[in-house]
């Protein structure tokens, strides 16, 4: 009798353990990156997700990484200041006035040129930074939008 209780605790722990394990692995993979999230950056409310500025738009969060390779080098412009391809343009009030974006005092976004090649002009695609950090992309001259997080 006391074998059988014995092996039903030893089965039970397995079991426990298996099951543990298991949802720490689910997490893992749901973070993307296969680890712990680095000490001290913020996630959404324990689901393991980094927060991004901007996700609560309602808007597609997407990786700069995943957008066409000009949009990290307009990313690397706006973030050393310029110098910009398109001055007087580059760093101007974007005014949202397709309301695509959440809707904020006038002068709260900012429009970036994001270069089109072979396009004798602007182009479509352009980043728009407001003044909480957000970064929005373009491909289609505002008719709509993704979220851009810089990290991924």
């Amino acid at each position: 009798m006391v074998n059988k209780r014995r092996i039903r605790i030893t089965v039970a722990l397995i079991g426990l353990i298996v099951l543990v394990l298991g949802g720490w692995l689910i997490q893992q993979a749901n973070t993307g990156d296969g680890g712990p999230a680095p000490a001290g950056s913020p996630t959404a409310s324990g689901t393991g997700t980094a927060v991004v500025a901007g996700m609560d738009s309602g808007l597609p969060v997407k990786g700069l990484s995943s957008l066409p390779p000009e949009a990290a080098d307009t990313w690397k412009l706006i973030k050393s200041n310029g110098p910009f391809p398109f001055q007087g343009k580059d760093g101007s009030v974007f005014g949202n006035r397709e309301r695509q974006l959440p809707q904020k005092k006038q002068d709260y976004y900012q429009e970036y040129t994001v270069k089109t090649p072979g396009s004798a002009d602007r182009g479509a695609r352009r980043l728009v930074t407001g003044q909480a950090d957000e970064l929005y992309y373009t491909g289609d001259h505002y008719a709509s939008f993704v979220v851009v997080d810089p990290k991924r």
